[in-house]
């Protein structure tokens, strides 16, 4: 690819301004950013030959790089993007999947889904920078982010019905709540691709740029908003996401249970007293449990009395 934005944001090759890059293998490429977007983590892939696609390699990469992420509490921002020009990514990796038994097919799926989820579950805000192709798994990939950039020659969408599949990477369930119903089964009855201005008019992106001439439009905003994340609160970062993820996905009298307990956890004064309840709602991936329903609670601090029951583990 072409000349990238170095660590204080001046254009220089790729991988000047970086911290030691960790290369596991050539097709994933860990970059920890220095100087003043120390804190950044960029997660390039780097499968040219097969635009990106996924393959187990590849899979198994992102997750080992995604676990070791996801326990750095100096990690503030990760960007995920390509290193391969004109491709974002092509989704799963078609021909080794042609070569995979029927019994075969089903485990390489879900390796797929649990990476993309792991992704999604990450505590820290998440970029996808795409600037090209981003096909079925591929946009599955980066909807699993919090935060969707791309340059408006950027093609994207959920194709798979085309092969007479349909998306197994989470697309079913988060198009739908990136864009809303109607318009998410529009897009994957028809297996209609969008370009930038496109994706952008229906919400499935937040930001759309004009492609430069070095091909990573996408990736210099996606830094600039990461460079705007950096002067903010760390924990606070970490639980206004927990608190969003989790109450979007249950009714707002819960969400805003969430919220307040989410509160609390930033609060130096709360002190939990007593609680018992009743049927509760158990959040595996962010270790977090709040109930639905209370016989009785207690949360107080010096102000006022909060009526529900947090534990981080």
């Amino acid at each position: 690819m072409g000349p990238g934005l170095d660590a204080c944001g001046r254009g220089s090759g790729l991988a000047e301004g970086y911290s030691a890059e960790v290369k596991t293998e050539d097709e994933l490429r860990v970059r920890y950013l220095e100087e003043e977007n120390r804190g950044i983590v960029v997660l390039g892939i780097n499968r040219a030959y097969a635009k990106n696609s996924l393959s187990k390699n590849l899979i198994k990469l992102l997750s080992k790089a995604v676990d070791a992420l996801k326990s750095d509490k100096k990690v503030r921002t990760i960007i995920v993007r390509s290193e391969v020009p004109g491709i974002f990514c092509a989704g799963a990796d078609l021909k080794e999947r042609a070569k995979m038994s029927s019994s075969e097919v089903g485990p390489f799926v879900s390796k797929i889904r649990a990476m993309i989820n792991e992704i999604a579950n990450l505590p820290v805000p998440t970029i996808a920078a795409i600037d090209g192709l981003a096909l079925g798994g591929g946009l599955e990939l980066a909807l699993a982010c919090d935060i969707r950039v791309a340059a408006s020659s950027a093609k994207m969408g959920l194709v798979e019905t085309k092969l007479a599949i349909i998306p197994g990477g989470g697309g079913t369930q988060r198009l739908p709540r990136a864009i809303g119903m109607s318009l998410a089964k529009e897009l994957i009855f028809s297996a209609r691709v969008l370009d930038g201005q496109e994706a952008k008019s229906v919400g499935l992106i937040s930001h759309v740029l004009e492609q430069n001439q070095e091909g990573d439009a996408a990736y210099r905003k996606a830094l600039d908003l990461a460079r705007e994340f950096l002067p903010q609160g760390p924990v606070a970062m970490r639980v206004a996401k927990l608190a969003i993820n989790q109450g979007m996905e249950v009714d707002l009298v819960t969400g805003l249970a969430i919220e307040e307990a989410c509160y609390a956890q930033v609060c130096d004064k709360i002190s939990l007293i007593h609680c018992r309840y009743t049927p509760y709602l158990l959040y595996k991936s962010t270790k977090l449990y709040i109930m639905s329903r209370f016989d009785s609670c207690l949360l107080q601090n010096h102000t006022n009395g909060l009526k529900l029951f947090v534990s981080f583990l």
